[in-house]
């Protein structure tokens, strides 16, 4: 890890500390752990995955743990929760600045990020032609990423050939 996303995942570690005592929550070595495990990782993590990185890590926190812990994270704003409709929740750390949309594919159920100032421009103008007042958004493109299209056309035509 990159030593400004390990910066970022300290700072927000102790943000979330923080935020515990000014609640008179109790800071739990569990809660640090389930925290790290979604500041210090990749985005858009499921439960099983935290699981498995505190595995890795020699910890061994059950999942209603994990599942209260993540609550706690999303309560005190530093987390967001996502369902994508793939039959499971996945948590991100939430960012301060753009906005972004995530791209979401049906067979690898893999989730990229995409933000762009475009797209940011466009929202309010189409708000603002039918009248509505946009307090937040959310945009999921559902479909088929790059390399599971290529892969897909890979099978068809080494199945072109042996026909």
């Amino acid at each position: 890890m990159a030593t400004t996303e390990t910066d970022s995942a300290r700072e927000l570690g102790e943000r979330f500390r923080r935020w515990l005592r000014e609640r008179h929550l109790p800071v739990t070595r569990q809660r640090d752990l389930v925290a790290n495990a979604v500041f210090a990782g990749g985005r858009h993590r499921s439960v099983d995955a935290i699981q498995q990185v505190l595995r890795d890590q020699g910890h061994k926190v059950g999942l209603a743990t994990i599942y209260r812990a993540l609550d706690v994270l999303v309560d005190s704003g530093l987390v967001r929760q996502h369902d994508f409709g793939e039959g499971f929740k996945r948590w991100e750390v939430r960012r301060q600045g753009a906005q972004h949309g995530h791209l979401i594919c049906a067979r690898c159920n893999g989730v990229t990020e995409f933000s762009t100032e475009r797209f940011e421009r466009i929202l309010p103008l189409v708000a603002d032609e039918h009248g509505f007042l946009a307090e937040r958004h959310r945009v999921e493109v559902h479909g088929l990423c790059r390399a599971c299209r290529d892969a897909e056309v890979g099978v068809l035509a080494r199945a072109g050939r042996r026909s």
